[in-house]
C-alpha cells in the first residue's frame, strides 16, 4: 500500500512475463485473503469498431458469456458462482476487460474457463446466441441511454469534441442499425481480428504465488495458439489540439428535471503530467463542498444545484475534460451558463493556490489508495498499465500526480479548458405543453 506523499511508500510486487503465444502474464501477489482476483484485458474498444459496426466491441463483451466449446451458455458465470467468486465485464472506448474474484482453489476453474471461451468461443457462436445478446444489448441502451434524463449526453459530447470518423466520435453502446447489421460470421470475424493471446493482458493479484501463477496461467491460456495472422493493426492515433470556435448544441427535452449546461474539452492523453494537471484543475473546480463552483454557482449565488467534473482518461492522443451544471428552478440558463463561462475563464487564467491544489492532491491519493486496496481494481490497473505502457507503472503513478506544483495546472488548463474554446451542450427543459 501506499502512505501519505513525503513519507515512505510501499511498493506492490508485480511480476510479468510474456509467454510463447504472446499473451502478457502480471502476478502481483498478496496473502492477506484467501482469493484470487482474475482479469483479463484485451486491447480492443469501441474505437476499434469500424464504419457499421458501432456497438459491436460491447455486444462481443455479452457474446463472450453466450458459451463456447465446453461451456454452455450461462454456465461460464454458474460454475464461478457456484464456488463462491464473483464475474462481469466491461466495455469501454480503449478495452474491453473481463474479471471474476474467486477463492484460491477455484483459481484452476477461472482460467480454464477463460482459455476455453478465448480458443473455442467461435464453436458456440450462431444467429440464436448472437440475437439473443443483441437483444440483451439493445435493452440495456434503452433503459440506460434513451430512456434516461440526460441519458444521450455523452454520445452528443463526443461528436463535439471529435470530428466525423474519428475512433472516439461514438460511444461504447453503439448504434440500434450497427447492432442489426452483426452477423455470426462478422461476429467470429471481429473475435478472430481480436480476441487473441498477443492481444491480451491477464493479471491475478492475491493468494498466489508468483511461480504458481505463471505455471498456471501457461497450462490454462498458455495453450491457446497465436493466429498466424498479425491480427487487427490499429492506425497511430496523432493527438488533435484543443478545440476551437466553440461548437455548440441545444437540446429541448420534456423528460428531464431541470436545465444542465456540458461543457467538454479535449485534454491531453491519459497518464501525461498534462493530463494529470487538468484533472486536478477539474477537481479544484467541481469536486466537493470546497470547490469554487460548488462555492460560487450553488452556495452563494444560488444559480445552480449540482456541479460536476470529469475526466476521461483515453489513450488514443486525446482524453476528454467534462464539467455539468445543473440549474436551479426559475434561474435563466443563459445566466447561469454566463457565471459558468466566468468561473472557469478566471481559474484557466490564473490557476489554482496552494492550498487548493494540496486538497485535489489529497482528493487524488485517496482515491487512488482505495482503488489499489481492493484485489479486483489493483487487478484491473495492473492489467491497464501493462496493456498501455509497464505494470510496474502502478507503483509510481501517484507520484507523478503529487508532484504537480500550482504553475503546473496553470498552464495545462489554461490551454485545454479554455471556456472560449469549449464544446457546449445545453439541456432546456420544455414544457409539458410543449
Amino acid at each position: 500500500m501506499w502512505l501519505h506523499w513525503g513519507v515512505t511508500k510501499v511498493r506492490y510486487p508485480i511480476h510479468s512475463r510474456v509467454l510463447d503465444n504472446g499473451l502478457t502474464v502480471v502476478v502481483s501477489p498478496d496473502p492477506s485473503a484467501p482469493s484470487v482476483a482474475v482479469n483479463l484485458w484485451y486491447d480492443v474498444g469501441s474505437r476499434d469498431e469500424a464504419w457499421g459496426q458501432f456497438g459491436w466491441a460491447h455486444l462481443f463483451e455479452h457474446l463472450m458469456f453466450q458459451g463456447s466449446a465446453n461451456v454452455g451458455s450461462g454456465e461460464h458465470l454458474n460454475a464461478l458462482q457456484s464456488v463462491g467468486g464473483v464475474a462481469n465485464a466491461t466495455t469501454w472506448f480503449d478495452r474491453t476487460n473481463y474479471f471474476e474474484t474467486v477463492p484460491t482453489g477455484a483459481l484452476d476453474l477461472a482460467l480454464w474457463l477463460e482459455a476455453d471461451r478465448l480458443e473455442t468461443l467461435p464453436d458456440a457462436l450462431d444467429q440464436a446466441n448472437l440475437d439473443t445478446q443483441r437483444d440483451v444489448v439493445k435493452e440495456e441502451k434503452r433503459q440506460r441511454y434513451d430512456n434516461q434524463p440526460y441519458g444521450d449526453a455523452m454520445e452528443h459530447l463526443v461528436r463535439l469534441a471529435f470530428p466525423d470518423g474519428h475512433p472516439y466520435a461514438h460511444t461504447t453502446i453503439g448504434s440500434m442499425a450497427d447492432l442489426d447489421l452483426a452477423t455470426p460470421d462478422g461476429a467470429r470475424d471481429f473475435f478472430r481480428r481480436h480476441y487473441r493471446p498477443d492481444n491480451a493482458v491477464l493479471t491475478l493479484v492475491g493468494d498466489v504465488k508468483a511461480a504458481d501463477g505463471f505455471k498456471k496461467a501457461e497450462k490454462y491460456l498458455g495453450r491457446v495458439p497465436r493466429p498466424g495472422d498479425p491480427g487487427a493493426v490499429r492506425p497511430e492515433q496523432a493527438a488533435l489540439p484543443p478545440l476551437t470556435g466553440g461548437p455548440r448544441q441545444e437540446l429541448a427535452r420534456g423528460d428531464i428535471p431541470a436545465d444542465a449546461i456540458n461543457l467538454v474539452w479535449r485534454a491531453p492523453a491519459r497518464d501525461s503530467a498534462e493530463c494529470d494537471a487538468v484533472e486536478a484543475g477539474l477537481s479544484i473546480l467541481a469536486d466537493g463542498p470546497a470547490s469554487r463552483l460548488e462555492k460560487t454557482l450553488v452556495r452563494e449565488r444560488q444559480l445552480a444545484a449540482a456541479v460536476s467534473a470529469s475526466l476521461v482518461e483515453l489513450a488514443g492522443g486525446n482524453s476528454l475534460a467534462l464539467l455539468s451544471v445543473h440549474v436551479m428552478p426559475g434561474v435563466d440558463p443563459a445566466e447561469a451558463e454566463q457565471a459558468l463561462v466566468d468561473a472557469v475563464g478566471e481559474f484557466a487564467s490564473g490557476g489554482p493556490t496552494l492550498a487548493e491544489l494540496d486538497r485535489a492532491k489529497a482528493a487524488a491519493e485517496r482515491e487512488w489508495l482505495t482503488t489499489l486496496a481492493d484485489f479486483s481494481s489493483r487487478a484491473d490497473q495492473l492489467s491497464c498499465y501493462a496493456t498501455f505502457d509497464s505494470p510496474e507503472r502502478v507503483n509510481s503513478r501517484l507520484d507523478q500526480r503529487l508532484e504537480l506544483a500550482t504553475a503546473d495546472v496553470r498552464v495545462a488548463c489554461a490551454e485545454h479548458i479554455d471556456p472560449a474554446g469549449a464544446g457546449t451542450l445545453v439541456y432546456l427543459k420544455e414544457d409539458a405543453d410543449g
